[in-house]
């Protein structure tokens, strides 16, 4: 699955245009590189995100094309 269709469906980030966008501005690192939006998603992988002066990290644990917003949360751990 692609990276901006994941933050999308994971809730990570509330709008896919906006997970692209991020990722443009190379806010976002996964296993501590700059990822563009095509970027393949797999399980284990580290995101991490800059948005202003916050820098979050999260552990991928499983890849979903459609997620509930139950299930959205159990898709990442907060590292």
């Amino acid at each position: 699955m692609r990276l901006d269709k994941y933050l999308k469906v994971s809730r990570i980030i509330k709008r896919r245009t906006v997970a692209n966008e991020a990722c443009d501005a190379k806010h976002v690192l996964v296993n501590g590189k700059v990822a563009r939006a095509s970027y393949e998603v797999k399980e284990g992988d580290i995101i991490e995100i800059s948005l202003g002066s916050q820098t979050n990290r999260y552990e991928v644990i499983t890849v979903s094309e459609h997620a509930t917003k139950e299930d959205a949360a159990s898709m990442f751990r907060k590292v």
